[in-house]
């Protein structure tokens, strides 16, 4: 009987897999890549036609020795690692880890991981794709080139420990670019003007608002708005055209893994770090009662709209069946960003649309329910036909100008019976309940006319970051988390507030590659490199040849920057904390586990402290500061600076007002500020004087 080994990157995986194959296969795991280039070198060589040297990575070892031991009993090797340019790269490694022959070694790739898409792999085994191969390699070669030549020069210039990237670098130039366009922002006045208008017959009134004359106008003084207040009162106001009609909105696309980590962030305030862990965890799979480890999603990393037929059929049925035939949509059509995409995947959906959220809601834990149930409902969604509303459009005329009211009502919910995506209105503008014709005369009961002034573009968040990166053609699905990850461990950004700001130390890395290495850090450069690497994947161009003309202008740009540029000093932020051994005050210092106090002295005097962030409120029990503290897994709290002696603590950030009805102390949730004694129940909104 025939013995087959099935190598797959993750250990979660394999008993799954196994239980789908049954006795004549072996599953094990390789636990990711098994080679890599050297990390004490450059790991290719530069005089020789940049061939790359791979050696085994440390604690590897046993590993392929297990996978050695099991390929020897048998008659094929199917190499099942994630199906992209990185799991195609590792399954090569691992082909030539173990000296597989070309004839014994088979790639086979699934989307889920099911017992139907299992199964079906091994009817579509194939060759490695040198190409997809190729593809990793290069990208790997290029940012060794960018991170191995230009981070010691930021050692040297500017502190140790700090890293350039070729994706990371060019992330943080947008981040700054941003920060420089706020800075350099000036705050535009304009005022809006509503009248709120009396209709015959009808209790509630209608807020009509100021369009202009004969084209729109923007009033952009308290001068300019009191001339047209003055004409306007007592001014008789008619209705001069109603317009009947309908706008359809179509359901949105099902999630690839920019969109998902872009409304993760939005609607369950994840972090792409966090969205892409608990995503690979519903991928793997996840103990069911009764059905052991299960498979939720597709594969995580793709930038596929596409949805296979069987699961496009099952979805259309299931809709049908719970909400009825008229809210299944028509044909779908796929997404077609003009570039690229994996298409050998699918976009991230259920593995089984009838495996609802609140079938599975009490085996997972929150998160996990939460982000299973947002990918759930997109998909449903995108099946569902799209929503109707019925609009109404007035233009009333008084004083000479012309006041326009918009309002619309819900005729069909069509897909929003499921989903509602973040950041849509849930208020439509006007409910016309009466009815209103041309010539009718309507009166006025109030002029509200409010001040404002232009904003600045928005800090960066995770997820506009995201879709800026995505919308610019920079980096891949794979690489949007570890990339914002990085420069936030590295301080060169601080997220507050889910926003993303440059720091001192972000500032000078930025302005060091923007002088030093502005190719490496252009947008359309970086972006062209990803176009080259397709054309890799696609067979067009040989990997040694972007390789080539890459390196040797990098090399350039490095020697001159040894050269031309100056040291850079970063100051350490100064503390009152003094130092109870020598006297001096101490600094903040940055260390494995973040900040910390240590003195100024070092090495004279080597005394350090736990570093204490005041929120600038007082302790409601004792009157000291409040700090942000952590617990033992690193969950962050609030505390007194007493303690022991005083054992005030919050997990919600006090606000340093006391609540007008109790007396108590208040912290801030979202964008309110609450009691913290549930049964007062006082609430505000942040900056209300309510």
């Amino acid at each position: 009987m025939a013995k087959y080994l099935v190598i797959v990157e993750s250990p979660a995986k394999v008993k799954t897999i196994k239980k789908f194959l049954g006795s004549n296969y072996e599953v094990l795991a390789s636990n990711g890549h098994v080679r890599d280039m050297p990390k004490s070198q450059l790991g290719f060589d530069v005089e020789n036609g940049y061939e790359p040297k791979y050696i085994t990575i440390r604690g590897k070892g046993d590993i392929l020795a297990t996978l050695r031991k099991a390929e020897k009993k048998a008659d094929k090797v199917f190499l099942a690692t994630d199906p992209d340019r990185e799991g195609e790269a590792i399954s090569w490694h691992l082909a030539e880890a173990l000296k597989l022959e070309e004839k014994k070694r088979r790639r086979i790739t699934f989307n889920e991981i099911t017992k139907t898409a299992v199964k079906e792999s091994l009817k579509h085994e194939r060759p490695i794709d040198m190409n997809l191969v190729d593809a990793q390699q290069t990208r790997r070669m290029l940012d060794r080139m960018v991170g191995y030549r230009i981070s010691p020069l930021l050692w040297q210039k500017v502190k140790r420990g700090l890293s350039a990237g070729r994706v990371q670098s060019v992330a943080l130039r947008i981040i700054g670019d941003r920060e420089d366009e706020i800075n350099a922002f000036i705050p535009q006045e304009y005022w809006t003007l509503d009248v709120k208008l009396a209709v015959p017959g009808e209790k509630k009134a209608l807020t009509a608002k100021f369009y202009g004359t004969d084209k729109k106008e923007i009033i952009s003084s308290e001068a300019q708005k009191d001339e047209i207040v003055n004409k306007i009162k007592n001014s008789e106001y008619f209705v001069d055209e109603v317009k009947k009609g309908e706008r359809t909105k179509k359901a949105p696309l099902p999630f690839t893994t920019s969109t998902l980590q872009q409304e993760a962030a939005n609607v369950l305030n994840f972090s792409t770090q966090k969205t892409m862990r608990l995503a690979q965890q519903l991928y793997e799979g996840v103990e069911l009662k009764g059905s052991g480890t299960v498979a939720l999603i597709t594969y995580l990393r793709t930038d596929s709209t596409r949805v296979s037929e069987e699961a496009d059929s099952a979805v259309r049925e299931y809709i049908g069946s719970q909400y009825g035939g008229d809210f299944v949509a028509g044909e779908t059509k796929v997404q077609n960003s003009g570039k690229k995409i994996q298409d050998a995947h699918e976009a991230i959906r259920p593995t089984d649309v009838a495996r609802t959220p609140q079938s599975v809601k009490e085996l997972l834990s929150r998160d996990l329910f939460r982000l299973y149930q947002l990918i759930w409902k997109r998909f449903v969604a995108s099946r569902m036909a799209p929503a109707r509303y019925e609009t109404t459009s007035i233009r009333i005329s008084a004083g000479g100008y012309r006041f326009t009211v918009a309002a619309s009502r819900i005729a069909f919910e069509g897909f929003r019976l499921v989903y509602t995506e973040s950041g849509e209105d849930k208020e439509e503008g006007n409910i016309i309940t009466g009815h209103i014709e041309p010539g009718m005369k309507l009166e006025e009961k109030e002029i509200d006319a409010k001040q404002h002034f232009t904003q600045p573009p928005a800090h960066y968040t995770e997820a506009s970051l995201v879709r800026a990166l995505e919308e610019k053609g920079i980096g891949r699905p794979s690489t949007y988390a570890p990339t914002i990850t990085t420069i936030i461990a590295r301080r060169y950004v601080a997220k507050e507030n889910k926003n993303l700001y440059m720091t001192e130390l972000g500032e000078v890395v930025n302005n060091i590659m923007k002088e030093a290495f502005p190719s490496i850090v252009d947008v359309n450069f970086t972006a062209n490199m990803e176009s080259l690497l397709d054309s890799i994947e696609e067979g067009v161009i040989n990997w040694k040849t972007v390789v080539e003309n890459f390196y040797p202008d990098l090399d350039a740009a490095v020697k001159a920057a040894e050269k031309n540029l100056e040291k850079v000093t970063i100051e350490d932020e100064i503390t009152d904390v003094v130092c109870d051994l020598c006297g001096r005050n101490m600094v903040v210092k940055y260390g494995p586990h973040g900040k910390f106090l240590a003195c100024p002295g070092f090495p004279e005097c080597r005394n350090t402290k736990p570093y204490l962030e005041k929120i600038g409120v007082s302790c409601p029990k004792c009157g000291k500061d409040v700090v942000i503290r952590k617990t033992k897994k690193g969950r962050k709290y609030y505390g007194c600076e007493g303690n022991p002696d005083c054992d005030f603590m919050s997990w919600q950030k006090p606000v340093q007002e006391k609540c007008p009805q109790c007396g108590g102390f208040m912290v801030e949730k979202g964008n309110r500020i609450v009691c913290a004694d549930k049964i007062c129940g006082y609430m505000t909104t942040k900056n209300s004087n309510n």
